[in-house]
């Protein structure tokens, strides 16, 4: 990764080709198994398997953030392009601002922590539910969310003992913005 393009057509051709697109190196020589892994997320979700990918050591192998191969520890991380899960989403977090600015709802320090970090996240296009607020509407979402993804980790993930762990963008051109600002951060490192 020490060389990496130089101009920004070349980076984000690189990104394309390298971070984003092909097959992800846990399922390297195991296609069938990436298909069926992205079917599944796909019916739980009601969205196309092609609006899947799987991101950081997962898909490379190694984490050019943590510069560290994907090993046991490590997990499997998934982006969910989808506009309208985005957007279902913001509406229930919508539904808790009002509450919370109503004052029928109150977070402690940490909460609103968590939930500040969640509205940066949100304001680029990308949702992590893990900072969504634990006292969401509906609840059952955020519940949801975690036993779903729990339910294809370790023992049950068709990739092998990970966990996984999933995030949502609004569209492509976020997922793609925010891998671009990653290998920008990179560049610069090794300068």
């Amino acid at each position: 990764m020490q060389s990496l393009p130089a101009g920004e057509d070349s980076i984000k051709d690189f990104c394309r080709r390298k971070i984003i697109h092909g097959t992800p190196f846990i399922f390297k020589d195991k296609e069938d198994d990436y298909y069926f892994f992205l079917k599944k997320i796909a019916s739980e979700y009601s969205i196309p398997f092609n609006s899947i990918h799987i991101s950081g050591s997962g898909k490379l192998g190694f984490s050019f953030i943590k510069k560290t191969d994907f090993g046991l520890e490590s997990d499997i991380d998934v982006a969910i392009i989808s506009e309208l899960l985005f957007d279902k989403i913001m509406n229930m977090v919508g539904d808790f601002q009002i509450a919370l600015r109503e004052s029928s709802i109150f977070l402690s320090r940490k909460q609103e922590e968590y939930y500040f970090d969640f509205l940066k996240y949100s304001a680029m296009g990308w949702i992590r539910p893990d900072l969504l607020p634990i006292k969401s509407y509906p609840s059952t979402f955020r519940n949801n969310w975690f036993d779903f993804f729990k339910s294809i980790s370790y023992d049950n993930c068709i990739a092998g003992n990970y966990k996984v762990t999933a995030g949502v963008f609004k569209n492509y051109e976020c997922f793609e913005r925010y891998t671009l600002t990653g290998l920008n951060k990179l560049k610069i490192k090794l300068r």
